[in-house]
């Protein structure tokens, strides 16, 4: 006689406490086991939950798993994408779905423990937090992946001024207006702490969790990825910093090579026409004539990238208000628009 089929709470009515969004690119062996630790968790901690699992394009079972895990318990949800387009891509349409007042990320290899996520919660409570990072301080990964990412943490909070020691833990959670308003492409999904602070939820906390290692398969990630993170780590800094006000940084440089070109061209004249030395066949001749080149072309950069973005800054619609206050008519008129 065969077991009878486990039997799962029904779905709330309501939106849930909590939305899980997990990324999965063949992890057919280890989602079961993922399920099962997200369910006893968030039971435990009297926390009802939507499970969306997003198949990132995996070759192997993963998406007859995801179909089954959804059959068993109608608090799991899934999207398949028809190839694979990473981590990012899977996030950002995973937050597209999500309910509820909390949201949070983790891995799907088993690495992340489910047990971690209510003490997360705890804390963006307690600290009145936007968002809080998993430490995994203990971390239970080769010293190939260790290494370079500490390396890499290291120069992202002097590049973002974050105090976080591992912003590319998978195990966060954050408040659900935080993951409407970034907007995660590439490979940006190492810098959601960052992106959410450029967004104006600057109160990131972080917290050490407990780290596994791996149960089933190999890792995904090859040491290509740290050489594309510290390119995106340029990208995510000058998005945050310098895409409303591209003269600041385009014309900062022009003004310093500008300047320079001119005293080294002033000099120059000086030791032609007063010192009568000859400057025709000098390198710095030519040098001070290409760093008033550059100086002028940084201008001309920074004054076009003002052109194409003010329109959008004019704008109400760009800025996200996150209150108003006044006669109620005219405060949720604000609002909703």
């Amino acid at each position: 006689m065969e077991a009878p089929a486990p039997q799962h709470s029904p779905p709330d009515s309501r939106d849930p406490d909590l939305s899980i969004v997990v990324p999965a690119y063949e992890e057919a062996q280890s989602l079961p086991e993922l399920a099962d630790g997200v369910r006893a968790a968030c039971e435990e901690a009297g926390l009802s939950f939507r499970l969306w699992i997003i198949d990132d394009g995996s070759r192997d079972e993963t998406w007859e798993v995801v179909r089954g895990l959804c059959e068993d318990d109608p608090r799991v949800a899934g999207v398949r994408f028809r190839r694979n387009y990473g981590k990012s891509a899977a996030l950002a349409v995973g937050f597209d779905q999500v309910q509820g007042r909390y949201v949070a990320t983790m891995d799907a290899d088993l690495q992340d423990d489910p047990d971690e996520i209510p003490a997360l919660i705890d804390k963006l409570e307690e600290g009145g937090h936007d968002l809080v990072s998993g430490w995994k301080k203990d971390r239970k990964d080769p010293l190939r992946k260790t290494l370079p990412s500490r390396f890499f943490n290291w120069v992202t909070r002097l590049f973002s001024g974050l105090p976080l020691h591992d912003f590319n833990c998978g195990l966060k959670v954050y408040r659900r207006p935080v993951v409407k308003s970034i907007d995660v492409y590439g490979e940006l999904h190492r810098y959601i702490p960052l992106l959410a602070k450029w967004e104006g939820y600057d109160r990131v906390a972080e917290k050490e969790v407990q780290h596994h290692p791996r149960k089933y398969g190999t890792t995904k990630f090859g040491v290509e990825r740290f050489v594309q993170g510290f390119l995106d780590l340029i990208t995510v800094v000058f998005l945050t910093r310098y895409a409303v006000r591209p003269m600041h940084f385009f014309g900062s440089m022009g003004t310093a090579a500008f300047a320079l070109g001119f005293l080294v061209s002033l000099w120059l004249s000086f030791d032609k026409l007063v010192l009568g030395h000859p400057i025709g066949d000098r390198p710095l001749l030519l040098f001070g004539v290409l760093l008033i080149l550059f100086g002028s072309q940084m201008f001309t950069t920074g004054l076009l990238g003002e052109m194409i973005i003010r329109p959008r800054m004019e704008d109400p619609s760009t800025y996200e208000v996150a209150e108003a206050t006044g006669p109620a008519d005219e405060a949720a008129e604000v609002l909703e628009g």
